[in-house]
């Protein structure tokens, strides 16, 4: 994929899961033989409290990523589920606040994302607590249940309070109900653990449902952007700004009523920092991350 001016490889990863080592209904041997069948190239084990023996495991190909989800208690005495990647298969499972586990995840060489914040009850305020976090969910499968799958309002609140971090999509898998929901594609110059977690930490990837993005750039003060089939293409911006466009003739789907492509050039006015999302006609969408305009 082109990233921004960068040739990249674009791996297919499933960052969030859980086993029967935790309450997930799959053992490790199954959840990598479900995931590797699917095309999937990157598996993280992320059970409650608990890392995995990753290191010991057959990926069948995939990366497999060691990780663990943590739960510190959190405002109003709600607990926080911390989604830590590429720790110590024997790292502790128990930590007294958020920002203790955070720190330890740092310092053993992980990265955190803040899981589901919607779903947990915490808002945009409660999250820019956490310092040193690589970002949240924007997409969790395994939360649809209740309706609180997205979290797009907490990720603009916290654009729009200058937190500029990326968001992933997760299955959270617990039984075959959470599969194949939402993932997220990770751009690096590798497969390795150290790789992924670069480009992971840096930002270096968008979240999906489905679409999928072929070319991201920003040319001066033009976005630009190519990708699959889609019907709506959302420039976000910070506040009350931002640029749509939509298929001719949508929801009616014809040879023109797609759209692949979308460049904008924004005037010197319009604030930054920008994403993009993307719907195709099933509904299904995509986001790339904040990129601060020159």
């Amino acid at each position: 994929m082109n990233f921004y001016g960068k040739e990249l490889h674009a791996y297919k990863a499933n960052l969030h899961s859980h086993t029967t080592n935790s309450d997930g209904g799959y053992t490790p041997e199954e959840l990598i033989r479900i995931y590797a069948e699917n095309s999937y190239d990157v598996l993280a084990f992320t059970d409650h409290r608990k890392t995995n023996a990753v290191s010991t495991y057959d990926g069948k190909g995939m990366t497999l990523v060691s990780g663990i989800e943590l739960h510190p208690v959190g405002p109003r005495n709600l607990p926080w589920h911390l989604l830590a990647l590429n720790v110590p298969e024997d790292f502790p499972g128990e930590y007294e606040t958020a920002q203790d586990a955070i720190t330890a995840v740092l310092l053993a060489g992980g990265i955190v994302f803040c899981a589901h914040p919607h779903w947990c009850g915490f808002s945009s305020v409660d999250v820019l607590t956490l310092n040193g976090i690589s970002g949240i969910e924007i997409y969790n499968t395994s939360c649809r249940g209740i309706g609180k799958d997205y979290n797009d309002q907490c990720w603009d609140e916290l654009v729009n309070a200058g937190f500029f971090k990326g968001a992933i999509a997760v299955d959270d898998t617990h039984g075959s109900w959470h599969l194949f929901g939402g993932w997220t594609m990770i751009l690096a110059e590798d497969p390795s653990v150290p790789s992924l977690m670069d480009a992971l930490s840096k930002g270096n990837f968008y979240a999906t449902q489905g679409p999928v993005f072929h070319r991201i750039e920003l040319k001066g003060r033009t976005f630009e952007a190519d990708f699959s089939e889609a019907t709506e293409v959302i420039l976000l911006a910070p506040n009350s700004r931002g640029v749509c466009i939509t298929a001719p003739n949508f929801p009616k789907y014809g040879d023109h009523n797609i759209l692949t492509t979308f460049s904008k050039e924004l005037p010197p006015n319009f604030p930054g920092p920008v994403r993009c999302r993307i719907r195709d006609k099933e509904g299904k969408y995509a986001w790339s991350n904040p990129v601060c305009l020159p």
